[in-house]
């Protein structure tokens, strides 16, 4: 059977699938629409100010809208994040102090957190150099939270519990909000004044609920991921208790500033159009992981998470086993892709990665990770993880090629 016959086998094989998650956009895309209208959002909110940002409508309008979609009491929306670990760190910047400590409760972080705590790196100012303790618990020897050991891990000194919702670049099973919800209920059963903060990056629309609609206090991610809805040409956001949110934001401005100035750049209008478009792009990156997973099953590669199974986050991670392949799949990505064909991805080291990393990227906005783009590390066990796809036939196209380039590498 060659490629486009697998690919159209898949494809019947997903149809239950895919209108399923075409009414879980329709959800979403309502919850979107009536935060807008609950805000009376007009075409006046699309002009922006200059300088200092002060009074700018458009942007606090939006801000009141984000936090209602994503069910907190308030968020500040800023193309001054560079990327979701710059919004990541203000928030655990702004609200852990010296002598309080932080506890991963998903196992290890993300690679580029890992410099932000301390676990890398010296003379950056990293949390541990301010005096910040950090612990993690580790996942199950099946790849899964250890529930009884978190049960009695929350202590009296541990000001923030980080819950980190997608899997990275790590093997497990990205986290549901029901997931969330029960870490959130045990951890504040142990101790109610932690704040419970979840890393959202790649995980926004892709269930009908949010973290802090489930109790989690503080939330944060990237705009050029799934918020953005692949239009949006930078930043980031932190939502939830407006409390917290104020601390984040005087982290990336300054204390006494916070959330009250930043100019937008004129960038209000895509930063509006974006969150209005992001559950339907959200929803294509979903069909398009539901069909390479299945794909790359039936070829016998490893995947996660498995056909049919219900969605994390917008990647797919495939286990090829061997860093030929691994170049091989992210060189045919990248000769599928709008921009850059004609490249061809090499592995490089990559800021704040531990490991050199191939990219196939070839999108729009740099570096966005809700259009379709493909990388992995260079480490054993060479997995390749697949993000994004504004629409899924693009996914399909490209995987055509993949199937056919990874065959021939021995």
């Amino acid at each position: 059977m060659n490629s486009v016959e697998q690919l159209r086998q898949a494809e019947q094989a997903l149809l239950e699938i895919f209108s399923g998650i075409d009414a879980q956009v329709k959800h979403n895309l309502k919850r979107v629409l009536n935060a807008f209208s609950h805000h009376r959002v007009g075409a006046h909110h699309f002009a922006g100010v200059s300088g200092y940002g002060h009074d700018d409508l458009g942007r606090q309008t939006l801000d009141q809208v984000f936090a209602k979609v994503m069910g907190a009491e308030a968020a500040a929306v800023r193309v001054q994040f560079v990327s979701g670990t710059h919004a990541i760190a203000c928030a655990l910047f702004g609200v852990l102090r010296p002598g309080d400590e932080m506890l991963a409760v998903v196992g290890s972080p993300y690679d580029t957190l890992e410099e932000v705590i301390g676990l890398r790196g010296k003379g950056q100012g990293s949390l541990i150099e301010f005096g910040i303790n950090y612990r993690q618990l580790e996942l199950t020897s099946q790849g899964s939270i250890d529930w009884q050991t978190l049960s009695h891990s929350v202590a009296e000194k541990t000001r923030l519990v980080l819950i980190q919702r997608s899997c990275g670049y790590s093997w497990r099973r990205s986290l549901s909000i029901t997931d969330i919800e029960k870490i959130v209920h045990l951890v504040k059963q142990q101790n109610p004044n932690t704040v419970c903060f979840v890393d959202n990056c790649y995980g926004e629309f892709i269930e009908t609920r949010e973290p802090t609609d489930v109790g989690a206090d503080l939330i944060a991610g990237s705009l050029i991921k799934n918020p953005g809805g692949t239009i949006v040409t930078a930043g980031g956001y932190v939502a939830g208790r407006a409390d917290l949110v104020e601390a984040a934001a005087c982290r990336l401005t300054a204390p006494g500033i916070g959330s009250y100035g930043g100019a937008t750049f004129d960038q209000n209008r895509l930063l509006f159009q974006g969150l209005f478009l992001a559950p339907q792009m959200v929803g294509e990156a979903m069909k398009g992981t539901h069909l390479t997973g299945y794909v790359f099953d039936k070829l016998g590669y490893p995947v996660n998470p498995p056909p049919f199974a219900p969605r994390g986050d917008v990647i797919q991670a495939i286990k090829l086993g061997s860093a030929a392949k691994l170049i091989a799949f992210c060189k045919a990505i990248q000769q599928h892709s709008p921009v850059g064909s004609y490249l061809d991805p090499i592995p490089d080291d990559v800021p704040g990665y531990e490991s050199q990393v191939v990219m196939a990227g070839g999108t729009f906005i740099e570096g966005s990770t809700l259009e379709f783009s493909a990388d992995g590390p260079l480490r054993q066990p060479y997995v390749v993880y697949c993000q994004g796809g504004t629409h899924w036939t693009h996914v399909s196209i490209a995987l055509e090629a993949a199937i056919t380039s990874v065959a021939m590498v021995s």
